[in-house]
């Protein structure tokens, strides 16, 4: 009996693994990309038989509840109220090629001219010498000038090549200050990385080294999948909110338990459709269960208000998971709302540390500004113990100075002039 009650929990165990196996890869990918991934565990299965969910249009798909909820005046204004509006590339950097990077008319001249000058990857190619002679510029202070665009959003953009682009990348990641200078060389050396392999906190620098952007624009370059929504959230007849899975665009799969053949491949097969099917099960129960989540911590901005503070830690406890795993689980999901579409990501913050989001800490540092003296302001490293200390954190100083760039408050000894001037 004991024997018995093993071999069903290993079988159990057995089928608990292939399903999570396939499982990953299927949450992970987005609605319109979910075909693609199924398809290698497709493809390699006679007994199954795949049907498209993409035979209706968007439209047909969306409960006519979020239809009527847009504010329109026109059908097909209420159809693009529900599409994602991506901001270009330029239309971004625009948006900041002003003060306080670019104050002046020739400062913003200078930024203008990197912008129109950007190859298709957001690397600068202009012909700097020529600009500088018919503006009467020294080379020396265009650089100064274009070097500001490492404090621009996406950072990368604007840098005359990869590593020069890393560089401005580096300055607004949350390496640690050991790690730094081994960055700092193993960039300027990129041809021999694997030199460095054996260095301290090298594999801190290659880990910081895959969340940067390469090319720098590739957040921009155009995407080639259609976006879909996952879910659908919406107020029914009865003024209810409800949250709705978007399975209409979900695949169908077919089974051929009947094959015609009794074969321990055919058997094998089987179970792992199965097991396939229960994989789509998991991704439609967990995402159900986000969007519930969402609608919970976020009720009031599905009534009109703003979106609250909340971080992925928050989530991974209600589903015992790192917050790592949640977030990829996430990406590429969208919500569609009397509102529009809403990339998952958008409703939580940006986390520090377990449950401190940056937004917070960023206030924090706003009001030790405003209290500080004006005869001696708190240095960077002063504003890091404080911040430290008040939420029990490990940061770095130049997170802090990133921190004040984006605030647009300037560093301890301008302040110090300023509040001199009366400022």
């Amino acid at each position: 009996m004991a024997g018995l009650r093993q071999s069903q929990s290993v079988e159990t165990k057995h089928k608990l693994s292939n399903t999570l196996r396939n499982w990953l890869p299927i949450l992970h990918s987005s609605l319109s990309d979910l075909g693609e991934a199924m398809s290698p565990f497709v493809d390699a299965n006679p007994v199954i038989e795949i049907k498209s969910g993409y035979e209706e249009n968007f439209e047909k798909k969306i409960p006519k509840k979020i239809i009527s909820r847009a504010v329109s005046n026109s059908r097909t204004e209420q159809i693009e109220a529900l599409t994602i509006k991506h901001k270009s590339l330029y239309e971004v950097l625009d948006e900041q090629l002003g003060a306080p990077l670019f104050p002046t008319p020739i400062s913003q001249k200078i930024a203008q001219y990197v912008v129109e000058n950007l190859d298709e990857f957001g690397y600068y190619e202009g012909a700097t010498e020529e600009f500088c002679q018919k503006n009467d510029l020294e080379i020396d202070f265009f650089e100064k000038t274009r070097l500001r665009f490492a404090h621009i959003e996406p950072v990368g953009i604007g840098a005359k090549d990869l590593s020069e682009s890393f560089l401005f990348q580096l300055d607004n990641s949350e390496i640690s200050d050991k790690a730094y200078g081994l960055a700092v060389e193993i960039i300027r050396d990129m041809q021999n990385i694997h030199s460095y392999s054996s260095q301290e906190n090298f594999s801190e620098v290659m880990r910081i080294f895959s969340t940067f952007s390469n090319p720098p624009n590739i957040e921009y370059q155009e995407e080639s999948a259609q976006v879909v929504p996952d879910l659908m959230i919406y107020f029914n007849d009865e003024n209810q909110i409800e949250v709705k899975l978007n399975d209409a665009y979900y695949p169908v799969i077919h089974i051929d338990t009947a094959y015609g053949v009794e074969h321990e491949f055919v058997t094998q097969k089987i179970k792992e459709a199965k097991s396939l099917v229960d994989a789509l099960d998991m991704r439609k129960a967990t995402l159900y269960k986000v969007g519930l989540m969402i609608v919970e911590y976020q009720y009031e901005f599905f009534t009109g208000g703003a979106i609250m503070p909340l971080t992925l830690k928050t989530l991974a406890d209600e589903f015992g998971h790192n917050p790592s795993t949640i977030s990829r689980a996430i990406a590429n999901k969208y919500i569609a709302c009397d509102r529009g579409v809403l990339a998952m990501k958008e409703f939580f913050t940006t986390a520090i540390d377990e449950d401190i989001s940056n937004a917070a800490i960023k206030e924090f540092l706003i009001t030790l500004i405003q209290q500080e003296s004006r005869v001696k302001p708190l240095s960077d490293m002063k504003l890091l113990d404080l911040i430290q200390d008040k939420f029990k954190v490990k940061m770095v100083r130049r997170t802090i100075a990133k921190y004040r760039k984006q605030l647009n408050i300037a560093g301890s000894s301008e302040r110090k002039k300023l509040y001199q001037l009366g400022l």
